[in-house]
């Protein structure tokens, strides 16, 4: 159980260190777009989020990707299953069940599961964040065809 967890904490801590990076990838890219002067701010803001959103979803299939790749090495699963499909179901926690870990193994499901719903959230307040500040820029430079209503 202690090399199930020590693991987990490992791959987990690896996962947050990625996301930190596309966080900071994705803020200066929305930053860019979103600090333009812009005659459609409409478009600007949608263009900002997408962009966020599509970088923060790269950072969740990277992080997708080192679960299954660890569930490779620690043989996780019985031979001949589909990891990467096993790691997205754990990490979202959809589980489904047809694929079980192995009994040595068994805590990974709960572990990936952790850190997926906790990078969501995080992701989940990046774009939050992202929208208020370009709404708040745009509500200072008075972009023409921007309010609130």
């Amino acid at each position: 159980m202690l090399l199930q967890l020590t693991v987990g904490a490992l791959v987990s801590a690896i996962n947050i260190g990625i996301h930190a990076l596309v966080t900071v990838v994705a803020i200066a890219i929305a930053r860019s777009i979103g600090l333009r002067k812009t005659e459609r701010p409409r478009l600007q803001l949608m263009g900002v989020m997408i962009a966020a959103a599509a970088a923060l979803k790269v950072a969740h299939m990277l992080e997708i990707v080192v679960w299954a790749w660890t569930y490779h090495i620690v043989q996780a699963a019985d031979p001949g299953s589909d990891l990467l499909y096993f790691a997205f179901v754990n990490y979202t926690t959809l589980g489904y069940g047809d694929i079980v870990p192995v009994q040595a193994w068994r805590l990974i499901g709960p572990l990936t599961a952790m850190n997926g719903v906790l990078l969501f959230g995080w992701s989940a307040a990046v774009l939050f964040e992202v929208l208020r500040k370009t709404l708040d820029h745009l509500a200072d430079v008075k972009a023409p065809g921007f309010s609130w209503s």
